[in-house]
């Protein structure tokens, strides 16, 4: 069922046009993934489906009351806000709901004679029993334990960008909605919690727009593909694959009917310099013909990026790490690591966010020193540090003047002298958008023309920090074309599965508490040793509750009004659901030869299962506080 149409869309910044007459429909099974290079529109795209922007001309239709929830790439989030506040603070009727029961129920434990309070619980009780959303706290719970934020108490302000994405990932993930869009989803996240987000789309019901450059997670979420290119949109069935060899097809029927076109062309040009005189209809014709001909030209140049920049010659010693310690506080960081770096190799380093992988690039950097050991860099290795924040820029300046500052001038791969602003041409900055002032670029953008700052000073060892971040994919593909003929060792933190597959040879992995583990192979490899556990992380610090008072309160004994309540609520959704359980086991003894149905039912009795298993526990903390008199 389609639950929205886009139509005709437009949108330009200044003289640059992002896209033009963009038309498509989105259904409830939809899970849309957008590709394009950057600066294309792609984030402009979802703001605009997502109300966040409007469009120079066109509109967006939503047919009945379709709600959509939308996860800019930079999330806009109060700082004096908790996290758990931020999380609540969605304007669903779903989320109303829970916040004006418990607001309810503070009231009846002040107040617990007051009949239109009992009778007013009574009802949103039933409300919520009727809407299944018993659940709902345990969900944001195990939402943001899976992100990494367990800390529920904490203000946004006090937290990392990092931090603040993963958190509003959270709330967008907990808004019920029927068309959920999410721009750049796997930033900030390490390589676990990427492999359960992936789980989590693939099982959650209602539509997916989305923008990502992770490849291997479009090919397991996505069923239809969407690409912005030269302004134009093009629609493809199926995941990141299928939309190659689609893409490859398009092309290829697109050069054969341009090709027609020429042909027909110059015969047509032929005839009109001959003489033709527009005398008769026939002739009138024949010359209006071949105007509508010159106008149908298809564009098919294809504006790749080309990364043929030079590097300065490698010696035999290039990095010796020796008895390499590290600690912040009490958290150890690195513990006693020793490993000496060759030429020509590839690393990749991995790990859940917060164990130290940024860490060691910076000491190699010289960023930051030491607790002990030492890092022996060799003489003629020369440093190019990609950072996360591209720290270096400063956004006053224009394009231009930022990679001069750089190198006027350098040696290509070829050996050829190439200027600064050549080298700008082969990464899609053209003469004008060159003189284009650094704050004007997308992110995107803005992340291409740090990395051609750093490729331009011709290092021998590359240092990345999460370099798929903000770099489109057709960026991304040249890049690892690049590393495959670079002459000099590459080590790389990153959570692209697929990227890492590409580009390394073997695997540093933060196993916490400082360890670090090394393994030959690249990221596959890897996982076939060490399977992901896609269940529930480590417990989070703080259950959802209210924050403690300074001076504790001495419990009476028994349960007290909201958990008798709540008692009665959860053995009655236990009930319901142990029914329904019965009911799948009926249903797939009758389906034994369906797989698809078999399949569904598979996975809705797994959910089942855990949700009973969640419903049972809580009851028996219930009754042993019951009993505790």
């Amino acid at each position: 069922m389609n639950i929205a149409s886009i139509e005709n869309l437009k949108k330009s910044y200044g003289v640059k046009a992002l896209f033009n007459n963009v038309s498509f429909n989105i259904s409830d099974t939809d899970k849309i993934g957008v590709i394009g290079v950057n600066g294309s529109g792609k984030t402009s795209l979802l703001k605009i489906i997502g109300s966040l922007d409007t469009p120079d001309a066109g509109e967006v239709k939503f047919f009945g009351s379709k709600r959509v929830e939308i996860l800019p790439q930079d999330p806009d989030l109060d700082p004096e806000m908790t996290v758990l506040d931020q999380v609540f603070c969605a304007n669903s009727p779903e989320m109303n709901l829970v916040r004006d029961y418990e607001a309810t129920l503070m009231a009846l434990e002040q107040s617990p004679e007051d009949a239109s309070l009992q009778q007013r619980s009574l009802s949103l009780s039933q409300m919520i029993d009727d809407k299944n959303l018993w659940n709902l706290k345990s969900q944001v719970e195990t939402i943001l334990s899976q992100l990494g934020i367990p800390d529920y108490g904490k203000r946004i302000g006090h937290l990392s960008g990092g931090q603040r994405k993963r958190v509003a990932l959270a709330a967008a993930l907990l808004t019920p909605c029927d068309l959920l869009i999410l721009d750049e989803p796997t930033n900030h996240l390490d390589n676990d919690t990427i492999a359960w987000l992936e789980n989590y789309l693939q099982n959650r019901r209602g539509a997916l727009l989305m923008v990502t450059h992770d490849r291997y997670f479009l090919d397991r979420v996505v069923n239809r593909t969407i690409e912005l290119d030269k302004g134009n949109l093009y629609e493809y069935t199926g995941n990141y694959s299928a939309f190659l060899e689609q893409k490859s097809n398009r092309k290829e029927a697109q050069t054969a009917i341009e090709e027609k076109r020429q042909n027909l062309f110059r015969r047509e040009l032929a005839w009109i310099r001959r003489g033709a005189r527009a005398r008769t209809t026939k002739q009138k014709a024949r010359i209006q013909r071949f105007e509508e001909i010159k106008d149908r030209a298809t564009d098919l140049s294809e504006t790749e990026l080309e990364i043929s920049v030079g590097f300065t010659r490698l010696g035999k010693k290039v990095i010796e790490i020796d008895h390499l310690k590290k600690s912040f506080g009490a958290h150890t960081i690195i513990d006693d690591f020793s490993v000496i770096l060759g030429q020509n190799e590839r690393i990749g380093i991995i790990g859940k966010n917060g164990r130290g992988k940024s860490t060691l690039l910076n000491l190699i950097a010289g960023k930051i020193k030491p607790d002990s050991g030492t890092i022996a860099i060799g003489e003629t290795v020369k440093l190019g540090y990609f950072s996360q924040e591209s720290e270096d820029m400063d956004l006053s300046l224009r394009c231009i003047d930022y990679i001069r500052e750089k190198a006027e001038f350098m040696e290509n791969s070829r050996g050829e002298t190439v200027t600064a602003a050549q080298m700008m041409e082969l990464f899609l900055f053209d003469r004008n958008s060159q003189w284009v002032y650094i704050s004007e670029l997308s992110g995107g953008e803005r992340r291409r023309l740090y990395l051609l700052g750093i490729l331009i000073m011709a290092p021998n060892v590359l240092l990345f920090d999460e370099p798929t971040n903000d770099l489109d994919i057709e960026t991304l593909t040249i890049l690892e074309s690049y590393l495959d003929d670079f002459q000099g060792s590459v080590l790389i933190v990153s959570h692209d599965r697929y990227f890492l597959d590409r580009t390394c040879e073997q695997i540093y992995s933060f196993d916490g508490n400082g360890i670090i583990t090394t393994q030959t192979g690249n990221y596959s490899d890897y996982i076939q040793k060490h399977p992901l556990n896609l269940g529930e992380k480590e417990r989070p610090v703080n259950k959802i509750a209210k924050p403690k008072a300074d001076k504790p309160k001495v419990r009476k004994p028994g349960l007290t009004y909201r958990e008798k309540k709540e008692q009665e609520s959860l053995q009655a959704a236990l009930e319901t659901k142990e029914q329904r359980l019965d009911d799948i086991n009926l249903q797939m003894a009758a389906a034994t030869s369906d797989y698809t149905t078999l399949q569904e039912l598979s996975e809705e009795m797994a959910s089942l299962e855990d949700e009973i298993l969640g419903i049972m526990e809580r009851l028996e903390e219930l009754e042993a506080l019951e009993n505790d008199n």
